[in-house]
């Protein structure tokens, strides 16, 4: 039953808007994003003109009142890592922070303001993989997380950089966000 109820709420997502799924947009989107969302980009992908690195770093008050925040990590390289040396590496491995940052951005735009469901919902997406990855590396107890997000050009094939290292085009710091406390 709930693979008919699946297939049916995608077949409204993708067909031609109509009477029913106009109806019902709000709980077809709710179903089909951020998990199962339909595009194009597997027949035309739409190629990187940047190397995006998304950084991450902690904060936790202690019991003093003291907060401590830890220095930047990459969140990034243990994706990269991740897939390396693997014959068939995770396709959410390899894509999952990448869409969760590109979903926020084209919810967001440049403001970091929430305006709509969708773009409160890439933002809880995009805070908890980061929280999940960073109390993964062990970063000890934590209830805030902030992101860094550093896009450097990628240079034209056969032109070399020379020995200065790119200038970023972006260098986006987000605001910091309340998580569920992670870590020991």
């Amino acid at each position: 039953m709930a693979s008919v109820v699946h297939v049916l709420v995608v077949f409204l997502h993708v067909a031609p808007a109509n009477t029913v799924s106009k109806r019902y947009t709000p709980l077809i989107n709710a179903w089909v994003y951020p998990f199962f969302e339909q595009n194009w980009r597997l027949f035309a992908p739409d190629p990187e003109s940047v190397n995006r690195k998304i950084l991450a770093r902690t904060a936790h008050t202690g019991s003093d009142g003291a907060v401590e925040v830890s220095p930047w990590f990459d969140l990034t390289a243990v994706d990269r890592a991740a897939v390396e040396h693997q014959p068939f590496p995770s396709h959410t491995a390899q894509n999952m922070l990448r869409r969760a940052w590109a979903g926020y951005v084209d919810s967001h735009g440049g403001d970091d303001k929430a305006h709509t469901e969708r773009a409160l919902m890439m933002q809880k997406y995009l805070r908890n993989i980061a929280a999940d990855r960073a109390a993964d590396r062990d970063a000890g107890a934590f209830d805030f997380i902030q992101l860094r997000v550093v896009a450097l050009p990628v240079s034209a094939p056969g032109t070399g950089a020379g020995d200065r290292p790119p200038t970023p085009v972006e260098n986006r710091l987000l605001p910091w966000w309340k998580v569920t406390r992670h870590g020991k």
